[in-house]
């Protein structure tokens, strides 16, 4: 299984983090649509090592396929061919009120994304006129001046984060990759999300090598009982962040814990994380984190995703672990052979 670590954020430390990724043994690097752009340390990151790189996530919704095409291919070429776009659509209310964006059908509109940048890309490849009319976006102009040509690594791979059925299954459908989202279970994953996924594959008649899972995993990695505590204490504060969103709620009924949403919604919009974060028990952590040793770690996720994924992002949500640790994760999960 092939492993990927998330970079730094601030461009300025971006190739120095690349070197790290490399260092522990990891596969590829992705970036987080956070408190920086979510292209540029990665224009940063490029060449600094032997690593794929991806977004993960761009916002889609707020960005026009053009412009989501155009950062796509340049780092494809300065990357050597080793990028993937990976999209989400984020939620209502970050659309509307921090991006100043519209909000509406949201799967429609990031299928239709998806769709979109595949045409440019195809019309920059030589392979069809641009000539995209969709219900949100319309593309029918390219003139050899604004056309960056075929690129020599072919055009980058799309990928869509989904968590609920309908984008789970239009991912299916159209996107290259599904990135599953990090708030998951076992059940969850294999009960709802593979479900959505063999449906849209089957309505649109692909197969799994068609649209490849790419697994996330909020994990809580540690071999002394301090630092397992500090890394627990870490992805329970993401769990409670994650779970004060109402679109998520379905992963928390999963599992019978939706009692707790309403009251991590409220304290949310108070502002009170330290609060929410009390609200999330050991045993919603390791429900829907990872958490034990290096090895039991790659067990667990070899558990929950190894008969579906060949590549695992691993997030350390909230806390910093140790390089040894690491990198004894990812020697365990690259013994993890991918499925046929």
């Amino acid at each position: 299984m092939k492993v990927h670590l998330q970079g730094k954020g601030q461009p300025d430390k971006a190739a120095a983090r690349a070197r790290e990724v490399a260092e522990l043994g990891a596969d590829g690097l992705f970036s987080f649509e956070g408190p920086n752009d979510v292209f540029l340390p990665l224009v940063a990151a490029s060449g600094e090592a032997d690593l794929e790189l991806m977004t993960n996530i761009a916002v889609a919704g707020p960005r026009s396929p053009l412009h989501l095409a155009h950062a796509a291919n340049d780092l494809q070429l300065y990357n050597k061919g080793r990028f993937r776009l990976g999209l989400g659509s984020q939620t209502r209310t970050h659309i509307q009120k921090r991006y100043g964006s519209e909000w509406g059908k949201p799967a429609a509109r990031m299928a239709e994304t998806v769709e979109a940048i595949k045409a440019i890309f195809a019309a920059w490849e030589g392979k069809q006129q641009l000539d995209f009319r969709g219900e949100f976006h319309t593309h029918t102009l390219m003139t050899p001046a604004f056309n960056p040509g075929p690129n020599p690594f072919g055009a980058p791979p799309v990928l869509m984060g989904a968590l609920g059925p309908l984008m789970t299954r239009k991912a299916a459908e159209v996107a290259d990759g599904l990135l599953v989202h990090p708030l998951t279970s076992d059940r969850f994953f294999t009960e709802k999300t593979l479900s959505s996924y063999t449906d849209g594959l089957t309505r649109s008649g692909r197969r799994p090598a068609d649209c490849q899972i790419m697994a996330q995993a909020m994990v809580a990695v540690g071999r002394t009982e301090e630092d397992l505590t500090k890394a627990m204490n870490g992805v329970a504060f993401q769990i409670g962040f994650y779970g004060s969103t109402p679109a998520y709620l379905p992963v928390l009924e999963q599992e019978g814990f939706a009692h707790v949403q309403p009251t991590l919604n409220a304290l949310s919009k108070q502002g009170k994380f330290a609060e929410m974060r009390n609200l999330v028990s050991d045993d919603m952590v390791r429900t829907f984190g990872i958490v034990g040793t290096p090895e039991e770690c790659a067990g667990q996720i070899r558990k929950r995703f190894g008969d579906h994924a060949a590549d695992v992002c691993c997030y350390f949500s909230s806390y910093t672990p140790a390089d040894a640790d690491v990198a004894d994760l990812v020697a365990a999960l690259h013994q993890i052979p991918s499925p046929r």
